[in-house]
């Protein structure tokens, strides 16, 4: 009797050792999970966001990758970026996709969370397509609709199963589809704010606030930053002759043609009225030459539509002037104004010696 009671006081010392080592395994879970939310709530900007979605969940999991694929048909998270100057390496474990979010079959079946061995056909959610065990996908949704995937991998093959439960999985990927999606409604706040209504170029308040930035970063790893002011010449004659809806449809097309002429990389800015301000990233002065010379020639080759049925010849002059670094550390606001100065006043030579032409600060 007593040592059937003393087995059954070691079995239940046993089972309540075992709770207690899984208790405290799902509380050291549940920390590194609640860690990591937190984290991703405190994001203060969508690019840092994307970066910690990614890194600080390996990372805080200790996974071995994780990649974040997002649906952007309209490419609208792309130009988010790129006002934010970001654009994503392809080792930044972030892929902003135009089709479907995932060529996976399986992707679209989700529901929630599906944890479960790494198959080849697992391949093009992740950069490394071979070394892992297994997996876990987690789709991501607003209002019923799957925008994107958060992808997790191990090398240990039973670190993911359909044994396991998913609970704090499903809750990261609400919060990080919550965050995403607030993240992007705030960046489109900002973008509204920084963009000219007429012509969906920046405005003069978003140069104010990126030049410094670009100017920074020209000085840093010392690179050319050459900025190009162009003005229509005359244009207050079209207002006048044919109406500000007229005007107004002229700069639309002028910021077209000047547009297409640009990189992606290049900061185009519509200053105000009639003038539009460029800086060409890692460009001389001779390049932005070569750039505004093409301008130029777009501007004035092809007539403009004013009425329907009426075409204006238009031509364009331009300024430009190359970041000069100063001596010692300079202010990059200071820097950044006087290169706008110095292309202004190359553009006025360029109005006074007759129009339809381009004038460098640093060419007599």
């Amino acid at each position: 009797m007593l040592d059937r009671l003393h087995q059954e006081n070691l079995r239940l010392r046993r089972g309540f050792r075992a709770l207690t080592r899984e208790a405290e395994k799902n509380a050291a879970i549940f920390h590194r999970f609640h860690t990591l939310e937190l984290s991703l709530l405190d994001a203060a900007s969508l690019p840092e966001l994307l970066d910690r979605i990614v890194h600080k969940t390996r990372d805080t999991l200790g996974l071995d990758e994780v990649t974040l694929i997002v649906h952007d048909p309209e490419h609208e998270v792309r130009n988010l970026l790129e006002c934010n100057g970001v654009v994503l390496p392809t080792a930044s474990g972030v892929r902003l996709t135009d089709g479907s979010t995932s060529g996976n079959p399986a992707y679209g079946r989700l529901k929630g969370p599906w944890l479960g061995p790494y198959r080849e056909d697992h391949a093009d959610l992740f950069r490394n397509r071979s070394g892992f065990g297994s997996i876990a996908l987690l789709p991501l949704a607003a209002q019923g609709r799957v925008f994107g995937s958060l992808n997790l991998a191990s090398a240990d093959p039973v670190r993911y199963t359909g044994s396991h439960g998913s609970d704090f999985h499903d809750h990261l990927a609400s919060v990080a589809s919550l965050c995403l999606q607030n993240a992007i409604n705030r960046e489109r706040l900002v973008v509204s704010g920084h963009t000219d209504r007429l012509t969906g170029w920046h405005n003069r308040h978003y140069l104010d606030a990126r030049l410094p930035q670009e100017v920074s970063r020209a000085l840093r790893y010392r690179e050319p930053l050459s900025c190009l002011i162009l003005d229509l010449d005359h244009f207050k004659q079209i207002n006048d002759r044919y109406g500000h809806p007229s005007g107004d449809r002229v700069l639309r097309e002028t910021a077209g043609r000047i547009k297409g002429q640009l990189r992606s990389s290049d900061l185009a800015v519509r200053y105000g009225g009639e003038e539009f301000v460029v800086f060409l990233i890692q460009a001389t002065e001779g390049d932005a030459f070569g750039v505004a010379e093409r301008i130029r020639r777009c501007i004035a080759d092809a007539p403009f539509q004013v009425l329907e049925d009426q075409r204006l010849s238009l031509t364009v002059s331009g300024g430009i002037a190359q970041l000069q670094p100063a001596e010692g550390p300079g202010d990059p606001a200071a820097l950044g104004a006087a290169m706008l100065q110095q292309a202004d006043a190359a553009l006025y030579r360029a109005k006074s010696g007759g129009r339809d032409r381009i004038a460098c600060h640093g060419r007599a």
